[in-house]
């Protein structure tokens, strides 16, 4: 009883700063470009496993952390309607966040050693392309974090389909949690609804 009390009261606390606090994950990808820059040598040595560890860490963040906050301000006790733009917001914010994310990850990485282009365009328009490499990740994240797939891009390496499959996996527990939430509000709001008419004034 007392660590469902102090959960509570630390994620009550904890759900006040968590808007600020999620920009926060994009900070090991911004170390890691610092570091890139000062050591390449080492970089490019460990640039496999570099990766790989940077999608185990988003995987984890996301799924051990965010997506629980996202349970808990869904049971919060307050008006369903606060509540609910509470969830949306937060919802919201996850999404740019991740894709953001797996945008600086891609592009951090290489997009065209990551990836490429299965389209055959003119080589003035794939100059284009390739002169926006980070738009360009960001394009590929929020194509593969809504499950979009165009097949437009194809990636290259193991640790690309790895952060594909991934984010994938990611977007798509995020919309089956933000129904989850939506349909928990829902039917607690029907059984406060019930408990008023039941007990009366």
């Amino acid at each position: 009883m007392a660590i469902k009390n102090g959960i509570e009261r630390y994620g009550k606390h904890f759900l006040q700063f968590l808007p600020v606090l999620l920009p926060l994950l994009l900070l090991p990808l911004l170390l890691e470009w610092e570091w890139r820059l000062a050591h390449p040598e080492w970089f490019h040595r460990n640039y496999e496993n570099i990766l790989f560890a940077d999608i185990a860490y988003i995987f984890a963040v996301r799924l051990l952390v965010l997506d629980v906050m996202l349970f808990y301000v869904g049971r919060a006790r307050h008006a369903l309607h606060a509540a609910l733009l509470r969830i949306v917001a937060l919802y919201l914010e996850i999404t740019a966040v991740t894709i953001t994310y797996f945008a600086l990850l891609y592009y951090l990485f290489g997009v065209f050693s990551l990836f490429h282009f299965s389209v055959t365009i003119a080589p003035v328009k794939l100059a284009a392309i390739e002169a926006h490499s980070f738009l360009t990740a960001l394009y590929i994240s929020a194509e593969t974090f809504t499950t979009l797939g165009l097949g437009d891009w194809v990636p290259q390496t193991l640790n690309a389909m790895f952060a594909l499959s991934v984010e994938a996996l990611l977007g798509m527990i995020q919309s089956g949690v933000f129904l989850a939430i939506i349909i928990y509000a829902h039917q607690s709001q029907i059984r406060k609804s019930a408990s008023a008419v039941r007990d009366g004034p």
